[in-house]
């Protein structure tokens, strides 16, 4: 079996466990401990506090320093609401594409990395190749911290981190953070005849929707795109909101989420600070009357630490090497690399397909990204050995 075929074949058994972020993903990560284990590697399993989910640190080589992590989240978006071709959760190839949710995000890389494994464990590699495959990074990185904590308790430390998200193999050294902010307005109900008897939540919420849309659009025309960099500004949006009881009842209560997605050098916190003092100096204020009960508070729930560019350092320069590329890019989306970096190991993404194709109905990878893929990962082993 060529490792394209064997790549293939795991990729189909992935896709198969639906591993939608509120469901269990323990029956994928017990499948690949077990197929590891086929192959004389030995998992550890970090679970949840309910044991319904668990990540998994495996490593091929030998317990010394300067090692490579191969890092990948298990989880994937739902499919609720969206139209597709064939079942999303059976691997189905058309057009040289291999369609199916989690294909590009991120299963596939997952894919490349296992079917390696027997070249890897067959090479007398001189420092080690750790997979760390996580939960619930779709819903914030939650699990990176505790796989981080194990990673580091049970390994000989690496020396970098590659977190295969999608990139077209091209590696990535930025991406913005991501902070997920919740706020709830409480206000003083009434009969919808008399709206000034009460204060509306909804009213009040839609102010500071509207403030944060102007501190987004502010940031967008100061940012210069001119050189394609996708984190130059940062980004607000408001993603859910719910509130009221009855058209003909004042809203009482009203509460929005919404996420803060800071450039480099940009801070999340300015953006909450500048949200909480809109509303004590200028929204509450506009109440003609005192008006116990009522409040706006807004609470973090989220949050992803940005991405940030080291020029030289062991997983840019290594990545570069591998791939043939004289420069890094930038990417969109956040990713538990932030998290790598901020426990001292260096990372950068790099992985097969492309962002576009990601959290889409008829998700797919080309299997040519594949192929890349798995070339790259032979040279990180020939890079391993020597």
């Amino acid at each position: 079996m060529t490792d394209k075929t064997a790549a293939i074949d795991l990729l189909r058994r992935l896709v198969g466990f639906d591993t939608t972020s509120d469901l269990s993903n323990r029956a994928l990560i017990d499948f690949v401990a077990d197929w590891l284990r086929g192959h004389g590697i030995e998992a550890r399993l970090v679970p949840d506090a309910s044991g319904a989910k668990a990540s998994l640190i495996a490593t091929v080589g030998p317990d010394v320093p300067g090692g490579i992590v191969l890092s990948g989240h298990t989880d994937v978006v739902p499919v609720a609401g969206q139209v597709w071709s064939s079942d999303p959760f059976t691997l189905t190839a058309r057009d040289n594409r291999l369609i199916g949710r989690g294909t590009t995000d991120m299963k596939g890389f997952i894919a490349c990395a296992l079917a390696l494994v027997p070249e890897f464990s067959s090479r007398n590699l001189r420092v080690p190749i750790h997979l760390t495959f996580s939960y619930d990074e779709e819903v914030g990185c939650l699990a990176a911290p505790a796989l981080l904590e194990h990673l580091k308790a049970f390994a000989a430390p690496p020396a970098a981190a590659i977190i295969g998200e999608p990139s077209g193999m091209r590696p990535a050294n930025a991406h913005r953070g991501i902070h997920a902010f919740t706020t709830t307005v409480s206000g003083i109900p009434g009969h919808s005849s008399e709206p000034e008897a009460g204060v509306n939540a909804i009213d009040l919420a839609a102010a500071c929707i509207g403030f944060l849309g102007q501190l987004a659009d502010t940031a967008r025309r100061q940012a210069n795109r001119d050189d394609g960099d996708a984190v130059q500004h940062t980004t607000v949006n408001v993603g859910t909101i719910e509130g009221g009881a009855a058209v003909n009842i004042i809203a009482g209560h009203c509460r929005f989420a919404w996420d803060c997605r800071p450039a480099p050098g940009d801070r999340a916190a300015r953006v909450r600070a500048a949200l909480d003092h809109f509303v004590s100096s200028e929204l509450l204020s506009r109440l003609k009357t005192s008006t116990p009960g009522v409040a706006v508070v807004t609470e973090e729930a989220v949050a992803v630490p940005p991405l940030t560019s080291e020029p030289g350092s062991p997983a840019e320069a290594l990545a570069l090497a591998l791939t043939g590329h004289n420069a890094c890019v930038t990417v969109p989306f956040a990713s538990e690399a932030g998290h790598f970096q901020e426990a001292d190991i260096p990372a950068v993404v790099c992985g097969p397909g492309f962002p576009a194709q990601a959290h889409q109905p008829d998700e797919f990878v080309d299997v040519e990204q594949i192929e890349a893929c798995l070339a790259f990962l032979r040279r990180l082993a020939d890079w391993a050995t020597r």
